[in-house]
């Protein structure tokens, strides 16, 4: 079995912390390319606002790929699962309403990786928002339209 379908795993006896920068990513359902169309993509990024409006979450730079999302962020509220199951879930439901029909749109579960503090944020960033590039959705990647970073 992939190891996507296993995600749902990866957070057993791991904690999180409140300060620490996550690079996060969460795939749709059968990697099904909901966002090519880059206003069901929108919803998801309304819900990368809506978590730092709420202060769970500073967003420091972000990509949403036609199926799966970067999300690079410092968390606030120590609680990363909910994080996640939050914005999943509220965007789902979004998504969902805009299709007019109800579909399953995530795969259980996230990737995060913890980054370090001595690690290269801007690095990070940058490796997020050239993900259209290196998937060849576009040349230039004021082309793309679901993306963003704090220092652009």
């Amino acid at each position: 079995m992939s190891n996507m379908l296993h995600a749902h795993h990866l957070r057993t006896g791991r904690h999180s912390e409140s300060g620490r920068i996550y690079l996060l990513t969460a795939v749709t359902h059968e990697r099904q390319p909901i966002f090519q169309d880059w206003r069901v993509g929108r919803v998801v990024v309304n819900e990368f606002k809506r978590a730092q409006e709420a202060g769970n979450a500073t967003s420091i730079a972000w990509v949403v790929m036609p199926d799966h999302f970067h999300w690079l962020v410092e968390l606030h509220n120590g609680d990363l699962p909910k994080l996640m199951q939050t914005t999943k879930a509220r965007s789902a439901r979004a998504i969902n309403l805009k299709r007019g029909h109800p579909e399953r749109v995530w795969q259980k579960g996230y990737f995060d990786r913890a980054l370090r503090w001595e690690d290269d944020l801007k690095l990070a960033a940058r490796y997020i928002i050239a993900n259209p590039l290196r998937a060849g959705l576009v040349d230039h990647i004021g082309q793309y339209p679901l993306w963003d970073a704090q220092w652009i």
